[in-house]
């Protein structure tokens, strides 16, 4: 019985949870099979986070007018782009990562979105480990990642123009599905 415990948030966010299963979905299928995350994907569903989220309930699932819906939605945008946007000007993640994160913000606010947060570091730090054990550049990534890091008192807030990490002929580890698992623990925990 306690496992359902957390199905609320599926009853407060119905309208976002089916919409987003599909995204991440799409989003860990490309990224896995391109290393990219489409534009057309994650553009319309950033615009539609919006267009949707006078109709939001609030986390206790009371609606409270389109004016706060409309908020949370920017708040939830505001920071995705800081966080996101930050490892990506280290050079932690590409670009589509960082449009798939901003455009959940906008559908599920900030609140939530710690929680995305905090589940897709998680599930990316054991994939991270997974791949780099199983693609046998284990030092490659602690190095990369004790740069990314470490490294930015002498490059500043600069991208590395060559990161061990991010690079994709060298050890590239794609970032939507740990996004996706994330996001989606993030329904159950919120």
């Amino acid at each position: 019985m306690h496992s359902f415990a957390r199905l609320p948030t599926l009853i407060v966010h119905p309208f976002a949870w089916w919409p987003t299963l599909i995204v991440v979905a799409v989003a860990s299928f490309t990224d896995l099979r391109s290393r990219r995350i489409p534009n057309w994907l994650v553009l319309p569903f950033l615009l539609l986070g919006f267009l949707v989220s006078p109709w939001r309930p609030d986390w206790l699932g009371i609606r409270q007018g389109p004016w706060h819906g409309l908020g949370q939605s920017f708040a939830g945008f505001g920071l995705g782009i800081l966080i996101y946007g930050i490892l990506f000007l280290m050079g932690g993640m590409g670009a589509g990562d960082v449009k798939l994160g901003v455009a959940i913000g906008a559908w599920v606010g900030p609140m939530q979105l710690f929680w995305v947060l905090f589940w897709a570091s998680l599930a990316g730090g054991v994939m991270a480990l997974g791949w780099a054990i199983w693609g046998g550049f284990l030092k490659d990534m602690f190095t990369g990642a004790a740069d990314l890091v470490f490294g930015w008192r002498q490059r500043g807030m600069h991208r590395d123009p060559d990161p061990v990490v991010a690079k994709p002929a060298k050890h590239y580890i794609p970032y939507a599905p740990a996004i996706a698992v994330g996001t989606l623990m993030s329904f159950f925990t919120h």
